[in-house]
């Protein structure tokens, strides 16, 4: 059988590639959930990993639950719903708790669509670009359905509450062009420069001292269910343990040699 996720390792970078091309990369299934948890166990525990970028195989980036399981019942749509409740707890959910509290940086390469849930895949990422062709929608309405993985705490995040809202109840789809002006994405690419583009963004942040970058991309999650008050004690705290690394030495040493007299 092979894996549905494809990793690939370039120095301090790795690829995380979902590889059900022909299903169009579904993500509701228990061995993508599995595999998108037991990778970020894996980069939590490994400081050589510094920078994740996160891509679809063939034409589309993801396009979220597996329509087919959920017609037939199968998998975590199975049974009654106390036990479907259960199957979105103990299934999908997970790969979204599992992602967000990645302390790697998550890099989206969003190739093509990006539908439901695999939406809000992309939403799990720190950093978004898309191709030419990409297109995002969080249409679960149209299906009877609403965001089961989280989709509606994301969202508006991203978007803000007005678009979020427009994105949520009508079940439309916005084009590449109109997630850069709603900051959904941070950049259009060309779709055959979308992996080196992608490669190069992670590249930049690997260069940087690890702790650091891990320590930043945790206040920023923070920031965002926090007063000031708490981060700011949180950002002490941190900042402490930053200020004894020898990366943060060397680092000073480096300016202070480089500054003129």
């Amino acid at each position: 059988m092979r894996d549905p996720v494809v990793v690939q390792h370039s120095g301090h970078v790795a690829t995380w590639t979902l590889n059900l091309p022909e299903r169009r990369n579904p993500i509701s299934g228990a061995t993508v959930v599995d595999a998108f948890v037991r990778l970020t166990d894996a980069v939590n525990a490994d400081d050589s990993v510094r920078a994740i970028v996160l891509t679809g195989a063939g034409s589309a980036f993801s396009t979220g639950g597996d329509i087919t399981d959920m017609a037939a019942g199968n998998g975590y749509f199975a049974g009654p719903p106390f036990r479907q409740r259960d199957g979105y707890r103990y299934g999908i959910q997970r790969l979204t708790r599992a992602l967000y509290n990645c302390e790697v940086p998550l890099i989206a390469a969003v190739n093509g669509p990006a539908v439901g849930a695999g939406c809000d895949l992309a939403l799990l990422c720190d950093l978004r670009l898309a191709s030419e062709t990409a297109f995002f929608s969080a249409g679960f309405v149209t299906l009877g359905l609403i965001p089961g993985d989280g989709g509606a705490w994301l969202l508006p995040r991203a978007v803000g509450a007005a678009r979020a809202a427009e994105m949520m109840l009508t079940g439309d789809r916005i084009d590449a062009v109109t997630a850069l002006e709603w900051g959904l994405v941070s950049r259009i690419v060309d779709d055959g420069d979308l992996l080196a583009e992608a490669h190069a963004l992670a590249a930049q942040v690997a260069a940087h001292p690890p702790q650091a970058v891990r320590m930043a991309k945790r206040l920023l999650r923070e920031a965002e269910r926090q007063g000031l008050e708490s981060l700011l004690e949180l950002s002490a705290a941190m900042q402490a343990v930053a200020h004894h690394t020898d990366e943060h030495r060397e680092a000073v040493a480096a300016f202070a040699r480089r500054r003129p007299s």
